[in-house]
């Protein structure tokens, strides 16, 4: 009988009986309201009158009037950049503990994001609603003695100016508190290890040591470790030597692209949960099994706002027009794609994150994130997110019965025409033609604005299927292999014809 399980789980349930009736707006209020009082005597609180903010009737309307919106290199350069020379009481109240090293997608350029003792604080407590939450799932009582293994980035972190740095994975395991020390894997001195490969090596080696019950990362790596394994220890599926997994915590970007290639690699359904941890904070979980929605953490650390996605107010380098429109979460609608804009306990002030979203349910603060502001796919007025774009390579899975785990694509001029030109990475044989028509038809039936796009300037759509480790390749060589950089979905030119010279390298 699992004793120390059922406590835990009697433990998780109690918490539902007391918890207090959910207030989103007035949570977040007092969360602005917070931050605004913390940082108050920065030189940022001074600047831009936090004093003056807290004493209106109306602090959510002033504190929009009064601060701009900033993405990372604006506030970088305007601030960011004392707090990494260490200078103090810049943004936030002292200076930060850490760092983290984010590339984001293209994985051309660090960007050093602070992260205070309060963020890590306020990401541990977001960890716990997120295991509270669990509760929900209807999970037997054995499974919470199983152990979880967490892979992310090495928690091996390098000193810069009185702080440590390293990507926010490896931020976030260095500092897991020590009675979790047992249920985590691969472990303290794996999880050091800087190689991904030698990591992923050790994994495999050490795996049948283990009871696993839980995985939590990025689906691309996850999928690559979870393989090694198998093939290491020759096994036709993860459960082999897990046998006792029952979920996986998704998180980094979208796994409905995946979920097929994943799903290949189990021997059993497992409950699969979405997560949301950026480099700025712990933002979203997902609550409840009757949804894959994530729920927005609204009363820990980050006050958010929302910036309806219209391209008038975007600029060609995906940051925000400083006159956009901003909402604050009690006046946002159902299914409109919204930018998602920040503030937070680690001095990050209306801070572009670079994510839209849409809420599913207000009521609830439920969202799914739907693309990225430089992801957006508005050539030639086709006006096509990420989120239609998973969804039609999802068609393609299902219509043709086969994996596509990775995917990018360019609007690329050809002579005089625009075309969609697609990457689809996949080890199947299919006719390309087949995959351009098919999906040229379903994002037809999708997006009117792709329709009118194809009627007029859009020229056509053309495929080119690769093997998903060229993908694998290519983030790697931008980046170390197994950290938080994920594979582009869409390209700009420049880029699309490095991608092509990659490719062409590879074959």
């Amino acid at each position: 009988m699992a004793i120390i399980g059922n406590i835990i789980k009697g433990i998780i349930h109690a918490t539902d009986i007391i918890s207090s009736e959910y207030n989103a707006a007035e949570e977040q209020r007092s969360v602005l309201k917070n931050l605004l009082e913390t940082a108050k005597e920065t030189k940022f609180g001074e600047k831009y009158q936090f004093n003056d903010v807290l004493e209106s009737n109306n602090p959510e309307k002033v504190y929009r009037e009064k601060v701009p919106f900033s993405d990372y290199n604006q506030i970088t350069t305007n601030w960011w950049e004392d707090v990494q020379e260490g200078k103090k009481d810049v943004t936030w109240p002292g200076s930060p503990d850490y760092f983290a090293l984010s590339s984001g997608t293209t994985g051309k350029t660090n960007k050093r994001i602070p992260v205070t003792d309060a963020m890590v604080s306020a990401i541990r407590r977001a960890g716990i609603q997120q295991v509270l939450a669990l509760r929900n799932f209807d999970l037997p009582a054995d499974f919470f003695e199983k152990e979880i293994m967490m892979l992310g980035s090495s928690t091996d972190l390098e000193e810069y100016n009185n702080a440590l740095e390293g990507e926010i994975s490896g931020i976030s395991a260095s500092n897991i508190p020590f009675w979790f020390e047992n249920y985590y894997k691969p472990g303290k001195e794996i999880a050091k290890i800087d190689d991904w490969d030698m990591r992923i090596q050790r994994i495999a080696e050490k795996a049948a040591d283990w009871d696993i019950g839980a995985l939590s990362g990025i689906p691309s790596w996850m999928e690559l470790m979870l393989q090694k394994v198998i093939d290491y220890n020759s096994l036709n599926n993860i459960h082999e030597i897990w046998p006792n997994l029952q979920v996986y915590t998704s998180g980094g970007v979208a796994f409905g692209p995946y979920k097929k290639s994943f799903n290949a690699l189990l021997g059993k359904p497992i409950t699969v949960i979405d997560t949301y941890l950026a480099s700025e904070g712990f933002i979203a979980f997902q609550d409840r099994p009757e949804t894959d929605a994530m729920k927005l953490v609204t009363d820990n650390g980050i006050y958010f706002e929302f910036v309806p996605f219209n391209p008038d107010y975007i600029k060609p380098d995906g940051s925000l027009v400083q006159n956009a429109p901003s909402l604050t979460i009690s006046e946002v609608e159902l299914n409109q794609d919204y930018v998602l804009v920040i503030s937070t306990v680690a001095g990050a002030w209306r801070y572009l994150i670079g994510d839209t979203i849409e809420f599913t349910d207000i009521e609830r603060a439920e969202i799914k994130i739907t693309g990225r502001t430089k992801f957006f796919l508005n050539t030639v007025g086709s006006q096509l997110s990420v989120n239609k774009l998973n969804d039609a390579v999802q068609h393609l899975e299902k219509e043709y019965d086969i994996e596509i785990p990775e995917y990018t694509l360019c609007a690329n001029r050809i002579k005089d025409d625009f075309y969609h030109c697609w990457y689809l990475g996949t080890d199947s044989k299919i006719d390309t033609e087949k995959l351009s028509k098919s999906l040229d038809n379903f994002l037809k039936d999708a997006n009117k604005n792709y329709k009118v796009a194809r009627s007029k300037a859009l020229e056509g759509v053309k495929v080119n299927t690769v093997s998903p480790s060229i993908f694998h390749d290519w983030s790697g060589a931008n980046k170390k292999k197994g950290g938080q950089v994920k594979m582009e979905r869409v390209m700009g030119q420049d880029r699309f014809a490095e991608w092509e010279t990659f490719v062409a390298s590879k074959i």
